[in-house]
């Protein structure tokens, strides 16, 4: 049955590549499973954004997320330890070692947590966060467990890397073809400013040019409002016009 429950997690995780993707959601999704999976009590999640700095995702109960947030206003915790060198941090009993963490071990213990596992979310060199399981009595968290916490930490990377990587990529297909369409409407313009100034489309464009410089405006809407035939631009028309190309 657990070994099922896992397989159905596993699918469910996926899932969310092929469905609208929400980050948060999904990322609660994990915690939750985490906790029903895992022999810990609570999970955390750290995520960086796109500068690197790490925030609070997601969190299966308040005092997680409260611990979370400490350990990051503070500058100090077995997270961020993962976090910034990539490999996995384990203490067992926080009582036993409050030397290392000081400030943390009181936090946590205040929260009701005794021992913490955190395991880095990475790919390859590529770190975006840390997975944080949280236990109330001390004690190792069984190493099959802490194999399928990085399992699930590996499956939750690739999907914000992939997410990242289309929003990208359509972030620059969007300004291929905004390029595209503002080339179309800047080559409208030429023609319809030749036509009206009686000039060169190669002069036509030099006016447009220069005058969204000079106006601190981009060429494509001088375009714009020189096909809408707008009042603003009245300036433009009563350019003086270049000498016609011989």
């Amino acid at each position: 049955m657990l070994d099922r429950r896992i397989a159905q997690t596993f699918v469910e995780l996926a899932d969310t590549l092929v469905l609208r993707f929400d980050a948060i959601d999904f990322l609660h999704t994990l915690t939750e499973r985490c906790v029903e999976l895992l022999d810990v009590d609570a999970v955390g999640i750290l995520l960086a954004d796109q500068r690197g700095a790490l925030n609070v995702v997601a969190a299966s109960t308040e005092q997680a997320r409260m611990l979370e947030l400490f350990q990051l206003q503070d500058e100090e915790g077995p997270c961020l330890d993962c976090f910034h060198t990539g490999r996995p941090v384990a203490c067992v009993d926080l009582a036993e070692e409050p030397q290392r963490w000081p400030r943390f071990t009181v936090a946590a213990r205040e929260q009701g947590f005794s021992a913490v596992h955190a395991v880095p979310m990475r790919l390859r060199e590529q770190i975006v966060g840390a997975l944080n399981l949280f236990r109330t009595a001390p004690g190792t968290i069984p190493v099959d467990a802490v194999e399928l916490a990085q399992s699930f930490a590996n499956v939750a990377t690739i999907s914000i890397l992939q997410v990242r990587a289309l929003r990208h990529s359509e972030m620059v297909s969007e300004q291929l073809q905004n390029a595209l369409n503002s080339r179309i409407v800047i080559e409208q313009a030429k023609g319809i400013l030749a036509e009206r100034l009686q000039i060169g489309v190669a002069d036509a464009f030099s006016l447009m040019r220069t005058y969204a410089r000079n106006s601190n405006q981009l060429l494509s809407d001088i375009a714009q409002q020189v096909i809408a035939r707008s009042p603003e631009i009245a300036d433009l028309t009563r350019t003086t016009k270049p000498r016609p190309h011989r």
